[in-house]
């Protein structure tokens, strides 16, 4: 069942980061319920706005995550105290269509440089959002047709369950 909440929240952190444009670093995300925000600081209504639904959840951008680590190992790293109900992940990936994976070499520094080089390389912004229910939602949008967004729960199982890990007990 799709968390209405979550996708919201994954979509409004995909259209704030897709305002950038494409090249950017890796982008965290805690959420946290939009209520117990304004409870906490009632001065961010004026920048929030009043009018939310039962549930709304609000992004806030973590500036001093991975510091140059590769993004499992930082991942690994990170808990979420438990005010933060969730969080959402933008990466942006170059990727090659099928028909070219066979021709990657095995060693994986290698085949990412293959990739890098090749010139059938798409590049995609993929943004990752889950919360401590276990609920998961992702988007996708490849460069070259951004009017195309691609969505769903199952759509980075690997980096739905790495972000799930950091908000474990």
């Amino acid at each position: 069942m799709l968390n209405d909440a979550l996708a919201a929240a994954v979509l409004d952190v995909e259209r704030h980061v897709g305002q950038r444009g494409w090249d950017q670093p890796t982008r965290l995300f805690a959420l946290v319920p939009t209520a117990e925000l304004l409870a906490a600081a009632p001065e961010l209504a004026a920048q929030l706005g009043e009018d939310h639904p039962q549930g709304h959840l609000s992004s806030i951008e973590q500036e001093d995550f991975h510091h140059g680590l590769p993004l499992f190992e930082a991942l690994a790293h990170l808990a979420w105290p438990p005010t933060v109900a969730g969080c959402v992940l933008s990466v942006e990936r170059a990727f090659l269509p099928a028909q070219y994976e066979s021709d990657l070499p095995e060693d994986f520094d290698e085949a990412g440089e293959a990739v890098a080089n090749h010139p059938q390389r798409q590049e995609l912004r993929l943004v990752t959002g889950v919360l401590r229910t276990g609920d998961r939602h992702a988007v996708a949008r490849v460069r070259s047709d951004p009017t195309q967004l691609l969505g769903g729960e199952d759509l980075a199982p690997g980096l739905s369950t790495a972000l799930l890990a950091t908000l474990g007990d």
